[in-house]
């Protein structure tokens, strides 16, 4: 093997070495752009014993359009993240509030394409042990035309 001069660098050393290179710094990067993890399904044995209605009763029952859907998705990304980890210190309140089931949500029409989203602390799910959390909760202002997060009020 000729020996390299050691004026020239390691990366004019021949194609293979930069290709190398390179993968060797973008690999790492990958780890970057995780996807959420997909929903846990039951078994086929528990699945089975479901059954399914003709038609959605109509007490409860709650239509919510797409893109207020949308819109509701954004923000609680945003305000709960899906790869949110909670501290092993965490006090018994903050493990509840980590718990996106914990929180009530409420949407609201604006003005050219906007929508509001509040994301607020249900008491009946958290027990607080006092007066009401005030500096807990969200509100979001939601682009629905670009999808994007225009501002958020905490």
């Amino acid at each position: 093997m000729p020996r390299v001069p050691p004026y020239k660098s390691f990366l004019s050393q021949g194609p293979m070495t930069r290709a190398s290179m390179f993968l060797l710094f973008l690999l790492p990067a990958c780890a970057l752009f995780q996807r959420p993890p997909r929903p846990v399904h039951a078994s086929k044995e528990e699945a089975a014993k479901v059954e399914f209605p003709l038609a959605l009763p109509e007490e409860g029952r709650q239509i919510i359009g797409g893109a207020t859907l949308k819109a509701i998705q954004l923000a609680m990304d945003d305000y709960l993240p899906w790869d949110h980890k909670t501290p092993s210190s965490a006090t018994p309140l903050q493990q509840c509030l980590s718990r996106r089931e914990a929180y009530d949500v409420v949407a609201a029409p604006g003005p050219q394409g906007v929508v509001f989203v509040s994301i607020v602390p249900n008491p009946d799910v958290c027990d607080v042990g006092g007066p009401p959390l005030l500096d807990v909760g969200a509100i979001y202002s939601i682009d629905v035309t670009g999808w994007r997060i225009l501002s958020v009020q905490q």
